[in-house]
């Protein structure tokens, strides 16, 4: 019994050294155009502020690849080219094309990155009391269409068909990002994290205590409330689209600043979907679709992903959800 005694009490010893042996360091600053919180668990706080820095730089050179603000990354290049001619992007470009091609596909066209293309009739800073005209709402889509992006793989080049169509992975884009940077930090031998993009996040390993992150989703019809908290052992993504804190209300009706790119109107229903999956580009492609989509098919979306949880808001605050 003694023996047992002194042994277990070694391991607790041992367990607390390998605790304190971790720290964790958080930064906040804008980059995207959003807000994002950089949470990093290393061995010491020097380490921990250099993998930050390297954070940084690989969510700023992400951004100077697709952002379609600075007019000469590559995504302004192809947006200023439109129905001129191919333009010459990176293989990682082409790439997170295809992979929002692909929700296009997905969702019949629910989700649409040339929905940047669209005019802009809706206004979201409470200034609107009533609906734009139905022709103006027509008209403003007249643009927008994936299946007017034509992607060549073999020239990596990437054409817009038609004059005036613009693309943007405001929908995606700082998913992308948060990936990008958990897996390079990762793949450095940074013990854990969180990297925050705006909401939508990638987490890893665990915090310094050992413990798992835990996520809140806010509950928006309840303030300082949430709706869940998400644990999980491995490492996970995380993101939420909504329309309570962005929207246009009229005739009591809530109208949020996600866009039908398929009809023009404001997307109705939900006002706020979560997904949790493996990675936070197609979380974030998921979330954006079924804020389009709607409760049943998004739903109905999500049963040929059974790698993805979720977790649905309706305007009227039913949660519908399928976490483990």
């Amino acid at each position: 019994m003694r023996t047992f005694g002194r042994c277990l009490l070694g391991a607790i010893l041992f367990s607390s050294i390998y605790i304190q042996a971790q720290i964790q360091r958080v930064r906040r600053l804008n980059l995207m155009g959003s807000r994002f919180e950089i949470t990093v668990v290393d061995k010491d706080s020097v380490k921990a502020e250099h993998a930050i820095d390297r954070a940084i730089a690989e969510i700023t050179r992400i951004e100077d690849l697709i952002s379609e603000w600075q007019p000469e990354t590559q995504i302004s290049l192809v947006n200023q080219n439109a129905g001129i001619q191919p333009v010459k992007v990176d293989h990682e470009v082409i790439e997170l094309t295809k992979t929002a091609i692909k929700f296009s596909q997905l969702t019949d066209g629910a989700f649409d990155i040339s929905i940047v293309a669209m005019d802009k009739i809706w206004k979201f800073d409470g200034s609107m009391d009533e609906m734009p005209s139905q022709s103006s709402i027509l008209e403003s889509v007249k643009n927008v269409d994936y299946r007017n992006i034509e992607i060549d793989s073999t020239n990596s080049t990437i054409y817009l068909k038609k004059k005036g169509m613009k693309i943007g992975f405001g929908s995606i884009g700082k998913g992308y990002a948060a990936d990008r940077a958990r897996l390079l930090l990762k793949n450095s031998g940074v013990l854990g994290g969180i990297i925050n993009a705006s909401g939508d996040l990638s987490t890893w390993g665990t915090q310094p205590n050992g413990r798992t992150w835990a996520i809140g989703v806010n509950n928006p019809f309840k303030r300082g409330k949430v709706a869940a908290i998400i644990k999980n052992k491995s490492e996970i993504s995380v993101t939420t689209s909504g329309s309570y804190e962005k929207y246009a209300e009229i005739d009591g009706k809530r109208f949020s600043h996600i866009i039908n790119p398929k009809n023009g109107m404001p997307s109705t229903g939900l006002t706020s979907v979560t997904v949790i999956g493996p990675d936070a580009t197609s979380a974030n492609g998921f979330s954006t679709s079924i804020m389009v989509l709607g409760e049943e098919s998004g739903v109905e979306l999500m049963k040929k992903f059974p790698q993805y949880q979720y977790l649905l808001i309706t305007d009227k605050g039913k949660i519908i959800k399928k976490m483990k």
